[in-house]
């Protein structure tokens, strides 16, 4: 009895109990923090849109400011600036409006999503542009311009831009369906093509500052939540091969970005000491000052949102692959093995 009772009372081939090992997140957790960033960020650019809209368009010195910076033409009451880049800027925006080119920007965007397994997502941004058109012009059907009798104003309200609000939500849909690293170097060319269009519609006189910088707080906003809404449908598909949310990146990530940076920090400084003499030369200080203002908010907000989903991927989830056949021996819930 005695060596009966001083046997081990463990089962035979049960493993002691020890300390669990700390579960890893789960990627529908891991993907939360990204989607409330992009909604907190769609929040914000929706706020600066609102803002924006209330002073320059409801308010006596907004409205003030903006014909400030783009004074009426004495001849005609136009807004077209009298400047030698008019020509050019109708060139741009001919060619912008092209609906053959847009058609084949929106194609490309969905055949890099197919190609790259991202055609939810090219299916959003198409969308998302699409949207940015209709929301503006809606909102420039709808709102009102009060009369302050401001030499410098008129009653006509072009608030907010349509053909900026599509540029940049063309540009953003872009960055829904390109890999992290591509997304990086299309930013900067692309806010600068955005830049482009929006001192454009300035110079000759289609829309005021405040119309540009509306327009790209429009499209802003919709990428933010548009990539929300992929990140919250990739949640339940995380774990079977679609990736979502920030992902651990090696240690040389944080080197590769400081040289991208660099040298992005680099064309800018370039494109300024290049562009600027001309630019000054050519226009009017206000129209200066306009194009600058809206290049940098431009930069800024495309640059920002790029940050926020520089870790994000919205790739289709790929099928899990047949399982492979079970050990003989399988573990037990408490532990121990059965031997079969």
């Amino acid at each position: 009895m005695a060596g009966m009772s001083l046997g081990s009372s463990y089962h035979v081939g049960r493993s002691a109990p020890g300390p669990q090992p700390a579960r890893p997140l789960s990627p529908a957790r891991a993907a939360a923090p990204l989607g409330r960033l992009l909604l907190g960020a769609a929040l914000g650019h929706l706020l600066a849109l609102g803002l924006t809209c209330a002073v320059f368009v409801r308010t006596y010195p907004g409205q003030w400011l903006d014909g400030l910076l783009l004074p009426r033409a004495e001849r005609g009451g136009g807004y077209e600036q009298q400047t030698v880049l008019v020509g050019p800027a109708r060139t741009v925006l001919a060619t912008f409006g092209n609906p053959t080119l847009l058609v084949a920007l929106l194609g490309t965007v969905l055949l890099l999503g197919a190609l790259c397994r991202r055609l939810l997502a090219g299916v959003v941004g198409v969308g998302m542009v699409v949207c940015a058109v209709v929301v503006a012009g809606a909102v420039k059907s709808v709102l009102p311009r009060p009369d302050f009798q401001i030499v410098s104003s008129s009653t006509h309200n072009s608030f907010p831009s349509g053909h900026v609000a599509a540029a940049t939500t063309l540009l953003l849909a872009f960055m829904l369906v390109l890999p992290a690293w591509a997304r990086r170097w299309l930013a900067v060319p692309g806010a600068a093509g955005v830049s482009l269009i929006a001192s454009a519609t300035m110079i000759t006189g289609w829309h005021r500052f405040s119309d540009a910088l509306g327009g790209v707080l429009l499209g802003v906003t919709l990428f933010c939540l548009a990539a929300a809404a992929l990140a919250a449908g990739r949640r339940g598909d995380a774990g079977q091969g679609g990736a979502v949310g920030p992902r651990r990146e090696p240690d040389g990530a944080v080197w590769r970005r400081l040289i991208e940076g660099a040298v992005a920090l680099a064309v800018l400084l370039w494109a300024l000491l290049v562009v600027m003499p001309g630019l000054a030369a050519s226009v009017q200080p206000g129209l200066l000052v306009a194009i600058v203002a809206v290049t940098g908010a431009t930069i800024l907000a495309v640059g920002s949102v790029v940050f926020l989903v520089r870790s994000a991927d919205f790739l289709v989830p790929t099928r899990p692959r047949a399982r492979a056949q079970r050990h003989p021996e399988a573990e037990t819930r408490d532990g121990g093995i059965v031997q079969t």
